[in-house]
């Protein structure tokens, strides 16, 4: 089971190599010997120059759109002793910055992209994430129900399929997901294929369409919907885009 690949493809990401104290993706080290990788979604690594910055990029990753990125705390941190796989990508990171090759930028970009999804699984696997996203992917369980969402929202889906996913009761799956993801089963539904919605909208998709690929009635219920979600209505947001 593929825990990230269904959102990763959906938000566009985007990785450049960062001035110190511009960049939100960093290698710090605090004291000689010892290097921690900092990510914190909104803003930047600060550089407060006591500690010094090995590496800075910048990710750009749709932001608090993105739930991956709106389900990890302000500030991320890892020891890449603990790390290996991470501190691999950040080796090949600094040959690209310091070979200054054609092409740097875009090895660049590949290698933050990587650099983010393995970021991704290691906290995944770590087991420690705060109720949100990735400690209900954390649970095997939980994740075969919330990929089945990821992968097709437009499904009439009930909390009663998604517990047959998790192989678990109606009752112990609604307890389970909601302790672990801080919302119900529907109400993580809900807020998915709003978010899938928004994208295709701002692509300039019809409301109609838009509505009856993800399940709704009708396209006034997706409105009512869309507009209690995002303040907006969805024939705005089309025709903001398309401008």
């Amino acid at each position: 089971m593929d825990r990230l690949t269904t959102l990763i493809d959906r938000f566009r990401m985007r990785v450049v190599l960062a001035a110190r104290g511009a960049g939100n993706l960093c290698v710090m080290q605090p004291e000689a010997g010892r290097q921690i990788l900092v990510f914190t979604p909104e803003g930047w690594v600060e550089d407060t120059g006591a500690e010094g910055v090995g590496l800075a990029l910048r990710v750009d990753w749709d932001g608090a759109h993105n739930p991956l990125v709106a389900a990890l705390p302000q500030r991320v941190e890892v020891d890449l002793a603990e790390a290996p796989a991470l501190a691999s990508v950040l080796a090949l990171l600094r040959q690209e910055r310091e070979a200054h090759r054609c092409g740097a930028q875009s090895v660049v970009s590949s290698l933050g992209q990587v650099l983010m999804v393995r970021l991704l699984r290691h906290l995944i696997e770590a087991g420690t994430a705060a109720p949100g996203l990735l400690a209900g992917l954390a649970d095997p369980r939980l994740a075969r129900a919330i990929v089945a969402m990821h992968d097709a929202p437009g499904r009439s889906w009930t909390t009663s399929d998604l517990a047959q996913e998790a192989g678990l009761s109606l009752s112990r799956f609604s307890e389970l997901f909601s302790a672990q993801m801080n919302e119900t089963p529907m109400g993580y539904l809900r807020r998915w294929r709003l978010t899938l919605a928004r994208q295709d909208l701002i692509r300039g998709d019809r409301v109609e369409a838009v509505a009856r690929r993800y399940a709704y009635d009708s396209p006034e219920g997706f409105a009512r919907a869309f507009r209690k979600f995002y303040g907006v209505a969805p024939v705005s947001l089309r025709q903001s885009t398309a401008a």
